[in-house]
């Protein structure tokens, strides 16, 4: 049998009390096998996992995303599985005063048992599990064994006896039991979502061994931060084994990385069981953790040591960034503002919804995590947004956040429908709020919490009071004020108290009623749900957009992965399962229809469909940018799949780049050039993040035949405000081109700094393609080969919009893509992926607007 076995040696001098001390770490993930209940057919398992991951790994179950095989990977669910292990320790592990064994995830309803006797019985997915039990381990052979129940079966009975129905319409079982248990909700389904709901041991799982005294949490709260000092108290909990009060004593050590480190040190008598102990630390100029592109996001390591005598028995380090971040809701002429500050700087969040990366939750490791944070800073946001029907977040993920400057708004786990309020329940969820917000609450990334996601909404604005009696909309509204309006924040006020909560997002509004967006964080699904056209999300603008989006289908490489030729239709049976939207085609459909002219074909509705989604949404999320200081934010919905799927998401399950993504990081550019048409004027803003002016930047604006070139120029200088959206040029578009060329014409313009470095650009069209006279055109291609990057030299004699480059590389790397091509221009776009040889030549297909009909 595998084992591995870690050794953390805590540092340490001679003592006449105790002999040496070291902390042994047993790691319990290797050797596990799983079986049906009842069945005796094992099958070797892997942890961290899940049930159907392993039979999909064993060939039990299908791809569950090809074709229609998703109607084919769900029986499991309704089945009970059984997980067993053995593991074998020798007597001087056994000479440890105590072990804590540690399951960090389970995936959610189990008993598990050790040597006969049952630890636990764990009823919620997101609660970790440390159990004392030396006095049940032996010398040699020991064994575990894990029962988990069917989630449904599980919850049938509180379906049975509740009376009603939730109206949890994303889930897509009968009846909705996503409600009853404390697990991932879109495992049950979503509008973008395929059903896996699943079981298993999904985190790791470790034995530990150590003498005296242990640390269980070591909190650096952060009481007060100017840029003058920081107060920060450190709070410990420290649990003693010894039977009598010990002397003790406490050595904080801190400091930047890769800096020398201060320390100070307390006194301290621990008695039995559960201590809690308080130092407070006053750092005098302290260097700031900054947001990406503010400074620097500086993070300090903290360090306590537990000693008894001179011996050091154990340890704890965090990494933390010194910073002030707050929710900013005051009442203005308008409304009431919703904004963040940091260091009590204004801050424009720029950034979208974070979805779990996928269905099988375990499949994401830390090259999955590295590639989404350099996806997010590759498109220069500055904010994500965990949203509440998913999972909280692997650590991994808030620590890469606080690394890179990028600011995480999390939601609780809850979204879209009424939970259950009775006190069981709600006991559950304080185990699990008070888990995660003493797991999360070092992390200077770490923004803001949020109770759920549209959950008021839905009770004030969904229609539920004409499916269910008043009776029952009132129990869903106290029961709503018990978790999200006291029992939650009641909890974060005394386990974290660094932070804003609100309730819900949105906070206090609905897309439909406009007057809502004044004083509140807004979903606008005017866009999509509404059908409304992109141009007039410019008239709506919100506070804080936190939601809004639209949805395409992913390019046809992927496409082709879980369907075949004969599949490419809309209305095929893979296609509609592919999307999780009941009117998403249709919509798609009717959109295309305003904007360009019909394709010739599916591949050409599928490219169109992209092209779509980024330009309609890069004028929605432009005209948040530019509407600073009223509104300031916008989280787009969403930048990430959980499966290959028709979605609104601007990156596809295989990590290739959705028009969309070039666009939005176009547009969320540090210091990005912004342009709004209104009463014949074209309005020219520069909208920057950051903390200085930026003098003598040269603004130029071409205006272009699609078949000539340039036939007018200007140029002039501008600059750019610090942290705000100003109009730096006005021009009355008589004075550039007759109403007659507007058809034929295009507005290029960029910003270029004082060495002669383009900044930012963008085109200006009046018209969406299909009132545009494009021309048809051939555009040049000239390749150079090379492992791992080809460089791609685009040239056409006319106006080449939105240039798609196409190669059948599932994740290829574009420097750009989605481009329009000037007349006469040249563009050179490289193409990286370990998967390009120079020999094989991958084939490069290009295509734009004009061919398509």
């Amino acid at each position: 049998m595998k084992k591995s076995i870690i050794f953390l040696w805590i540092a340490f001098l001679p003592c006449l009390l105790f002999g040496q001390s070291k902390v042994e770490t047993l790691k319990l993930n290797d050797g596990w096998q799983f079986s049906q209940t009842g069945k005796n057919q094992w099958y070797d398992a892997e942890v961290p996992g899940s049930v159907q991951r392993d039979l999909i790994r064993h060939k039990v179950l299908p791809d569950p995303y090809f074709g229609t095989n998703e109607n084919e990977v769900q029986w499991p669910e309704k089945e009970d599985w059984d997980f067993k292990k053995s593991f074998t320790l020798s007597e001087e592990l056994l000479n440890h005063d105590d072990a804590l064994l540690f399951f960090e995830g389970l995936d959610t309803h189990a008993d598990v048992f050790l040597n006969g006797s049952r630890i636990l019985q764990s009823q919620n997915m997101f609660v970790g599990h440390k159990i004392s039990v030396k006095h049940l381990l032996r010398k040699g052979e020991n064994n575990l064994y894990v029962r988990f129940f069917s989630p449904i079966t599980r919850m049938l009975p509180a379906a049975a006896t509740a009376g009603f129905d939730y109206p949890a319409d994303n889930d897509h079982g009968t009846p909705k039991l996503s409600v009853y248990s404390r697990k991932a909700p879109y495992q049950f389904g979503w509008d973008w979502g395929m059903r896996l709901v699943q079981m298993g041991i999904w985190k790791p799982v470790t034995l530990t061994f150590y003498d005296k005294a242990r640390i269980d949490d070591f909190f650096v709260k952060q009481t007060s931060v100017t840029k003058e000092k920081a107060i920060i108290d450190n709070q410990l909990e420290i649990y003693s084994i010894e039977p009598q009060p010990v002397n003790a004593s406490i050595t904080i050590e801190y400091g930047l990385k890769d800096e020398s480190k201060k320390t100070i040190s307390k006194d301290v008598v621990l008695n039995p069981g559960k201590n809690v102990v308080s130092i407070p630390l006053q750092i005098d100029h302290p260097k700031r953790w900054m947001p990406v592109n503010w400074v620097k996001p500086y993070l300090y390591d903290f360090r306590a040591k537990l000693l008894f005598g001179n011996q050091a028995i154990a340890e704890k380090s965090e990494r933390v960034g010194l910073r002030k971040v707050q929710l900013v809701q005051k009442d203005d002429e308008i409304g009431k503002s919703f904004y963040f500050e940091v260091n009590d700087i204004p801050f424009f969040a720029k950034g979208a919804n974070y979805i779990p990366g996928e269905i099988l939750r375990t499949q994401q490791d830390s090259a999955y995590y590295q590639r989404l944070f350099d996806n997010i800073t590759s498109a220069n946001m500055n904010f994500i947004r965990v949203w509440g029907g998913g999972t909280y977040e692997d650590d991994y993920f808030y620590h890469l956040a606080d690394e890179k400057g990028i600011l995480v708004w999390q939601d609780f786990i809850f979204g879209c429908t009424p939970y259950p309020s009775d006190d069981a329940f709600l006991k559950n969820v304080s185990e699990e709020v008070i888990y995660n917000v003493k797991r999360l609450r070092n992390h200077a990334s770490l923004a803001f919490w949020c109770g759920n996601n549209e959950i008021e909404e839905g009770l004030r604005y969904w229609g539920w009071d004409k499916r269910y009696t008043p009776e029952t909309m009132e129990l869903w509204k106290k029961g709503y004020d018990k978790t999200f309006r006291t029992l939650i924040p009641d909890l974060l006020s005394q386990y974290d108290g660094t932070r804003s909560y609100i309730h819900g997002s949105p906070y206090n509004s609905s897309w439909g009623k406009i007057e809502s967006f004044k004083s509140s964080d807004v979903h606008d699904w005017g866009l999509w749900h509404g059908r409304m056209p992109f141009e007039a999300m410019a008239d709506r603008l919100p506070r804080f957009a936190s939601e809004f989006g639209f949805q395409s289908f992913p390019e046809m490489k992927t496409i082709r992965t879980f369907a075949t030729e004969k599949d490419f239709d809309i209305n095929s049976d893979v296609m509609k399962i592919h999307q999780k939207s009941g009117v998403g085609n249709v919509i798609i459909k009717q959109y295309m229809d305003m904007y360009f002219h019909e394709p010739k074909n599916f591949e050409d509705f599928v490219y169109l469909g992209l092209v779509m989604q980024g330009n309609g949404m890069e004028e929605a999320v432009e005209a948040n940018r530019r509407g600073r200081p009223y509104c300031m934010g916008a989280l787009y919905w969403q930048i990430n799949d959980d499966w290959p799927v028709v979605s609104w998401s601007s990156i596809d399950y295989y990590n290739n780049w959705k028009a969309q993504h070039y666009r939005m990081r176009d547009v969320f550019a540090p210091l990005a050039l912004g342009v709004k048409f209104a009463d014949n004027k074209l309005n020219y803003y520069t909208m920057s993040d950051y903390l200085s002016d930026i003098d003598n930047l040269k603004l130029t604006i071409q205006v272009i035949d699609f078949s000539k070139g340039v036939v007018k120029e200007l140029k002039e200088k501008v600059n750019a405000k610090a942290n705000s959206s100003q109009i730096v040029k006005s021009i009355d578009v008589s004075s550039l081109i007759s109403e007659s060329d507007k058809a034929n014409t295009v507005i290029h313009a960029w910003l270029s700094d004082a060495k002669g470095k383009m900044v930012s650009s963008k085109d200006y069209f009046f018209y969406w393609p299909n009132k545009l006279n494009l021309p048809e055109t051939k555009v040049n291609s000239k390749i150079v080969y090379a492992d791992g990057k080809y460089t791609v030299t685009l040239s056409s004699s006319k106006l080449a919009k939105d240039v798609f480059i196409e190669i059948p590389v599932l994740g290829a790397r574009f420097s750009d893509n989605f481009i329009d091509l000037m007349p006469g221009e040249k563009r050179v776009i490289e193409i990286t992926s370990p998967e390009l040889k120079a020999a094989k030549k991958t084939p490069i297909t290009i295509r734009h607007i004009r061919e398509t009909y």
